[in-house]
């Protein structure tokens, strides 16, 4: 039985971060329906290819497993009425419509809390419910307006998306996270009298709280970051170096796995140089550091390198493809991937050593459709 098991969600929300979400926490073990638009369904049921073995689109696939599906058309007074009896029966509401739509539709957040006052109710937008309400809410133009692309890329001049939706997946993970607080604070303090509430999240505070360590840099120092392709603004050696036949990450982030790092390449030479000896002063001379240690790497193979690198204990891999990765976590007993009725999914990162992460189901064709 799942750590959630019990808790009901009804989950109006499309795309990646709202889905996402839902999908962890019915990995939990939560209940979750899935309401799709009649007819048309999820946008990502469209965004292909490539397509699963069952022609169900890969994009939706990866965030749609153990759910249960319906198809409505809100518009239709019979199908409005059955949304407003999933409210009514649900612990957890999701959505990530325009601001303001599901109110018109008489299923926003008031009225879901007359329908079911313990509700949790979380809608999700791309820049907020005040004036940046008419702006949509596509990864791609927050990652550009967020500033991450900014300090994305090889250089200033060529500012780079990554290579996934990542602040739909960071916006999910912080939904998530804000939905178990909310259903913890309803059921374990009396005075809450059982009542849900109303959790907000959009994707531009998602992106600005995750630039971290550059946005401090910022808003305490003034330093306004830039890409610098694979380097670290504060740390080195800590980037991508070339090898004999391609490259290698190597992240060492303290004075002690530099040496470790030195004494693996036998360059001792390079722990007691003046202008390497610190990190501040490696930074400060970070060219010259660089040239340095890919005039040594360049004499052996990225995977001869991570041999002798992991066995020394410095922090390096080499840069794997998709299908790389997956087997070297193979390789590492991570087991990553699941099977669900033929179905091949990513395994949920999180392991309980009480309530296991379930798979129950795949991802579900849309009712009364193809695929």
């Amino acid at each position: 039985m799942g750590a959630l098991s019990g808790i009901k969600v009804a989950d109006f929300s499309r795309v990646l971060a709202g889905p996402y979400a839902t999908m962890m926490l019915a990995d939990m073990g939560a209940t979750v329906t899935k309401i799709e638009r009649k007819g048309v369904g999820d946008d990502t049921r469209h965004w292909a290819p490539p397509v699963t073995d069952s022609g169900i689109s890969t994009y939706f696939a990866s965030v749609n497993r153990n759910k249960n599906t319906v198809a409505l058309d809100l518009r239709d007074p019979d199908d409005l009425a059955t949304a407003r009896d999933l409210i009514a029966e649900a612990d957890v509401v999701i959505e990530n419509f325009r601001p303001g739509t599901m109110d018109k539709l008489g299923l926003g957040f008031d009225a879901a809390r007359e329908l079911n006052p313990a509700v949790v109710y979380a809608s999700l937008s791309g820049f907020g419910s005040g004036p940046g309400r008419d702006l949509g809410g596509y990864d791609l133009v927050v990652q550009a307006m967020g500033g991450l692309m900014s300090i994305t890329g090889p250089s200033p001049d060529e500012p780079t998306k990554a290579g996934v939706a990542l602040i739909d997946v960071l916006t999910g993970l912080h939904l998530g996270m804000g939905i178990l607080a909310a259903l913890h604070h309803r059921d374990a303090n009396p005075d809450s009298g059982g009542r849900g509430q109303h959790i907000e999240i959009n994707l531009l505070s998602t992106a600005l709280s995750s630039l971290v360590n550059q946005a401090s840099a910022y808003l305490n120092a003034g330093v306004i970051g830039v890409a610098q392709g694979n380097k670290h603004p504060s740390i080195a050696p800590y980037e991508v170096f070339r090898t004999a036949d391609g490259s290698i990450a190597i992240a060492a982030g303290n004075d002690s796995l530099y040496q470790a790092l030195c004494r693996c390449m036998d360059r001792e030479d390079l722990a007691t140089e003046p202008r390497f000896a610190t990190n501040s002063s490696r930074v400060m001379h970070r060219l010259d550091l660089v040239a340095e240690l890919e005039h040594t790497l360049a004499t052996k193979t990225s995977k001869e390198w991570f041999a002798l690198l992991r066995e020394a204990g410095v922090p390096a891999g080499p840069v794997n493809n998709v299908a790389d990765a997956f087997a070297f976590a193979e390789a590492e007993g991570l087991a990553p991937i699941v099977e669900i009725d033929g179905e091949k999914s990513v395994r949920n990162p999180i392991s309980f050593s009480e309530t296991p992460v379930e798979y129950r189901t795949p991802p579900q064709p849309l009712p009364g459709a193809e695929g």
